[in-house]
């Protein structure tokens, strides 16, 4: 069965550094694009970062450029997003989604508290 499960997520000072685990299994996670969103309270889930299946290609939305980086392992069925120089305004869940050729999953998300 198809599980996609967030982990990594606290809370954290202004400033500080957190790192997110995505960790996929039940399908072929070589094959699918990864992203990260999250949800801050009383808002929309947003897209924050994406990678490719191969290549390594990635992108990022604007709001955590040069802050954030995505990654992934395939050997280990997982992808990372490094988070560094938080902000207040990063509080959110952070949701892992898995993008393959015919299918989508999500997983439950992690929760990231910015505040001193």
């Amino acid at each position: 069965q198809v599980q996609v499960v967030e982990s990594g997520g606290g809370l954290v000072q202004p400033g500080g550094s957190l790192r997110l685990s995505c960790a996929a299994s039940g399908f072929t996670f070589s094959t699918y694009a990864m992203r990260w969103y999250r949800q801050a309270p009383g808002k929309e889930r947003e897209w924050i970062a994406g990678i490719a299946n191969i290549g390594r290609i990635t992108d990022y939305a604007d709001s955590v450029k040069g802050r954030f980086t995505i990654s992934r392992d395939n050997a280990k069925n997982t992808v990372y997003l490094q988070m560094n120089s938080l902000k207040p305004e990063d509080t959110a869940v952070y949701y892992c989604n898995a993008v393959g050729p015919n299918m989508a999953y999500w997983g439950k998300g992690t929760l990231v508290t910015v505040s001193s």
